[in-house]
């Protein structure tokens, strides 16, 4: 019978390729960024749902809810929030772009850097927007 410690069970075990052996590039980090988006989405909208039952709920939880996103740290949160939808949609346009058959080749590279470029313009700008007409 064999035994365990055999020449055979000693060799090195081949190791799968993983992140640390691609060389990332920005259409790499953006394919992670969307799926990271995506689950900020929904804890983003989590915190929708407390709104509206903090609104439902009557004045003083109305209260509650609205000092704690008032606050500088809802604030933040509420802008990275933002950031997410819009980096998220941008995202999906451009997955819709190569459904398409269009933006392959180094179209892709730009078309990625659009997507983190517009998703921080497009939320400085919104919230540039809401700080002007002091709608929070």
């Amino acid at each position: 019978m064999a035994s365990a410690d055999t020449e055979v069970s000693r060799r090195p075990r081949p190791l799968s390729p993983h992140l640390s052996i691609y060389r990332p590039i920005v259409t790499m980090v953006m394919s992670i960024m969307h799926r990271v988006t995506g689950m900020m989405n929904v804890a983003g909208l989590v915190l929708v749902v407390i709104y509206l039952l903090a609104l439902a709920g009557g004045p003083e939880s109305y209260e509650w809810a609205n000092g704690i996103y008032s606050s500088w740290l809802g604030r933040i949160v509420l802008v990275a929030f933002t950031w997410s939808l819009i980096h998220h949609m941008l995202g999906g346009i451009r997955h819709f772009v190569w459904d398409t058959g269009h933006g392959f080749g180094d179209v892709r590279y730009d078309l990625a850097r659009l997507t983190i470029f517009g998703s921080i313009i497009l939320t400085t700008a919104l919230w540039s927007l809401i700080v002007v007409l002091e709608v929070i």
